[in-house]
């Protein structure tokens, strides 16, 4: 059960639109700080990191933050509460956002008058407008926007993963950053650094919004492997649903000072990216103004990935079901006759509605199955579902 947001702010910056590549990325209108240090309580999510904020009677309002997007995404409904400079839809068409499986999906633009992080205030904000039902079944809580990175150039952004924090600092500030200081592409201001895979260098984005370890791209790459590439789960992006081709690299990867002992890939044709199951190490501060990010981790030791444990389904959730997206191939799931569009409406005999995101993962690390009951009809009917290592 991954969700990569993410995926659609690297298809943007790939250019699956020529409008958008061509475009420098958007940037907010007026962005201010009205404390030296804002720091915010986030919310860890599987390895997503969410801020809630609240400046008028409607919040509060729950925003995730997506390093690899170029783009800020809201509901409809915050766009119409707070409405920026109005435009023909002549002038701003929508943007259409291709998925890896090459399904296309068309979101309106907008503007955003206001929005509010703690005491960090940001002003004509342009935004594409996505209700973002999708990641709140997904994830358990209700969403209503995806902060994109250029959203943050104007403040100097650290993601703190193990305080379960973000902080919001002006641009200039003075305060030396412990850590080990990367440089980013200065081309499009987007995250892109260099990582070492083996003796090859390569480059990557950093990207909050996607739940995997790593995204490779193995073109040029030539990866070695000490398991797989096997199949995996299918995936859900804004553009529509993909299968992941997962394996455990037989050599290493190091990002700064830091190294990834064989970790765990999954595979793309789009552009590398270093998702939240990497990051979670680390606390990040991102400093646009300066073209760099300062990665810091108390410790030096190589760090590790377990096994990718898998109940072999994926799901799409509403509240009521749980809907079958993909079952991994020859898996144990496969062999109890487990279809995609299949509905799920318990887990271990409760409902589904008291499982969220969190609470579903610990359950597969640790479990030796899972008793799946599905809804047949008028009928329900149980299945037990062997876990096992994806990838040992």
């Amino acid at each position: 059960m991954r969700w990569l947001i993410g995926a659609c702010g690297g298809l943007l910056l790939a250019g699956c639109s020529g409008t958008v590549f061509r475009r420098q990325p958007p940037q907010p209108g007026r962005t201010t700080l009205t404390s030296p240090l804002i720091v915010l309580p986030a919310q860890r999510v599987g390895n997503f990191v969410l801020v809630e904020s609240k400046w008028d009677r409607h919040g509060p309002y729950r925003f995730l933050i997506d390093t690899g997007s170029s783009v800020t995404l809201v509901t409809p409904a915050l766009a119409r509460r707070y409405p920026g400079r109005a435009t023909s839809p002549a002038e701003e068409p929508p943007v259409r956002v291709r998925g890896a499986e090459g399904s296309v999906v068309e979101l309106p633009r907008g503007s955003l008058r206001r929005l509010e992080l703690g005491a960090a205030r940001f002003e004509d904000v342009e935004v594409l407008l996505y209700d973002c039902a999708a990641i709140s079944a997904h994830l358990g809580v209700a969403v209503d926007g995806v902060l994109g990175f250029p959203l943050f150039r104007e403040t100097l952004l650290t993601l703190d993963y193990p305080g379960s924090r973000v902080v919001l600092q002006p641009v200039g500030n003075s305060t030396p950053l412990a850590g080990a200081v990367i440089s980013v592409d200065d081309a499009r201001k987007t995250p892109l650094v260099r990582v070492r895979l083996g003796e090859r260098t390569l480059m990557a984005l950093i990207d909050s919004g996607s739940d995997a370890t790593f995204s490779l791209n193995p073109i040029g790459a030539n990866p070695r492997y000490a398991y797989g590439p096997v199949p995996g789960a299918t995936v859900g992006t804004i553009a529509g649903d993909r299968r992941q081709t997962v394996g455990r690299l037989a050599e290493d990867l190091v990002l700064g000072e830091q190294h990834f002992t064989e970790p765990i890939v999954d595979l793309t044709d789009e552009l590398s990216t270093i998702g939240g199951g990497m990051l979670r190490h680390f606390t990040l501060t991102f400093d646009q103004a300066n073209d760099r990010v300062v990665l810091y981790r108390d410790g030096r030791g190589p760090i590790v990935s377990p096994p990718q444990r898998s109940a072999g389904v994926s799901f799409s959730k509403t509240p009521a079901y749980w809907r079958v997206a993909g079952v991994v191939p020859k898996s144990p799931a496969e062999a109890t006759g487990i279809e995609p569009g299949d509905l799920v409406i318990k887990i271990n005999r409760e409902a589904v509605g008291k499982w969220d995101l969190r609470r579903y993962e610990q359950l597969v690390e640790t479990a030796g199955e899972v008793v799946f009951t599905f809804l047949q009809g008028n009928r329900e009917r149980e299945k037990r579902v062997r876990v096992f290592d994806l990838v040992p």
